[in-house]
């Protein structure tokens, strides 16, 4: 059972760790897309399906790591600590690509160690902590995902720019070498942790069983379906809005400087989302919290219809102000709440999975909307898939609230 408060060093660490796995390794790719575009060549339909395939290499990784808990329960620090560090020079190489295949292994070599390090860095912090302020742990850790964005849309003049060719090589370099010492950083501030023992509960409970009764306990009507079915569906319309978001932007002419800018405004807002949602999910456990983010959201992805850049600048800003980092992180503490201890790991891991699944189907979506309809209608079409998402969170906190109100009697 963890005792420390939620701001402590291994959070800390693993905030940092988050710059990397979320901000860096996977949504910088989006920043850098017009870059790349005038390096490697394609266009934004094809460049976009190595979006697509990193996410499938999330996907397999999550699907993966699931059994390889189960089989290896007691080597968790290890596998993250290979996996975390690893990860780091993955970035340097993608750094080095010259070819559209070249990278596409790249990116799915990256997107299956981003998915090890999420489950795996966010179970080892929330061990640590007390259960009554892991929703703010979870924020402040959620939150190095906005500082990677904000950092990354300060590379603007230098990943954008047409004067700067080959900017996009060195920012991921820089960002690979910043990986491989949070790494290290985290090692250092879990070895002692990682050597503890296990809790015995975990070792009581039969691995076969476990599995089963993880895949009933998340798909069950009358449990979690809603929270993984509006986790799918938010995977699916952030990752249309962050590809092609900064596209759509130089496509309209606007200075590489203020769309770096509009970039570091989602990050910038999201430092505020994760304190602000870990604070509201820790006081309002519910679905309902998290579709209010989500709706709003919605609003602030559908400022792009207006073809105002001022209402897609405020827009970004909502976005990163409530429901950039809000749904990632109010699922992981939900779970965290409402499933046993011995199955967290592997509940986030599928739960990741169902995430994954729908950022393959985003940027595949988006794209066919890009090359027939163009890079404005592209990214609005992710507000259906936050609706949507809202929708089902709406749904699972009424599922939740019947549960409340069925138990009541009991409790009395």
């Amino acid at each position: 059972m963890g005792t420390k408060s939620a701001f402590n060093r291994v959070t800390l660490w693993a905030s940092f760790l988050f710059v990397v796995i979320l901000g860096f390794s996977r949504l910088s790719y989006g920043m850098f897309l017009p870059g790349i575009q005038r390096v490697i060549g394609g266009s934004y339909g094809q460049l976009g399906i190595l979006g697509t395939v990193n996410f499938i290499g999330y996907l397999v990784g999550t699907l993966c790591l699931s059994p390889l808990i189960s089989r290896f329960p007691d080597r968790k620090h290890v596998i993250n600590r290979m996996t975390c560090l690893v990860l780091g020079l993955t970035l340097i190489g993608s750094a080095f690509s010259n070819h559209f295949t070249q990278l596409g292994l790249w990116r799915f070599a990256i997107g299956l160690l981003s998915a090890f390090a999420t489950v795996l860095v966010l179970s080892i912090a929330m061990e640590a902590v007390r259960p009554a302020e892991r929703g703010v742990a979870s924020g402040l850790i959620w939150l190095g995902g906005s500082a990677g964005i904000l950092v990354t849309g300060l590379f603007a003049p230098y990943t954008i720019d047409p004067s700067h060719l080959q900017g996009w090589r060195y920012a991921w370099v820089i960002m690979g070498v910043f990986g491989v010492i949070a790494a290290f950083g985290f090692e250092f501030v879990t070895r002692k942790r990682g050597s503890e023992k296990i809790p015995s509960q975990t070792e009581l409970k039969p691995r076969g069983k476990e599995s089963v009764n993880v895949y009933r306990l998340l798909l069950d009507p009358k449990k979690h379906m809603f929270l993984i079915l509006s986790y799918f569906f938010f995977g699916s319309g952030y990752i249309i809005y962050f590809t092609y978001l900064i596209p759509y932007l130089v496509s309209k002419g606007i200075p590489s400087l203020n769309a770096g800018l509009i970039w570091s405004a989602i990050g910038f807002a999201g430092l505020f989302n994760g304190w602000i949602g870990g604070k509201a999910i820790d006081r309002w456990p519910s679905g309902h919290t998290l579709a209010t983010g989500l709706t709003l959201g919605t609003i602030g992805v559908s400022g792009v219809i207006t073809n105002n850049m001022m209402f897609t600048a405020l827009g970004a800003t909502m976005v990163g102000l409530v429901s950039f980092i809000t749904p990632p992180l109010m699922t992981t503490a939900l779970l965290r709440r409402h499933v046993p201890y011995h199955a967290y790991a592997a509940c986030l891991s599928i739960a990741t999975a169902f995430f994954a699944s729908g950022q393959i189907i985003g940027p595949i979506v988006g794209g066919l909307v890009v090359e027939r309809y163009g890079l404005q209608f592209g990214v609005a079409s992710s507000a259906i898939f936050m609706a949507i998402a809202a929708a089902f969170a709406g749904l699972y906190g009424q599922q939740q609230r019947k549960l409340e109100i069925r138990d009541l009697p009991l409790s009395g």
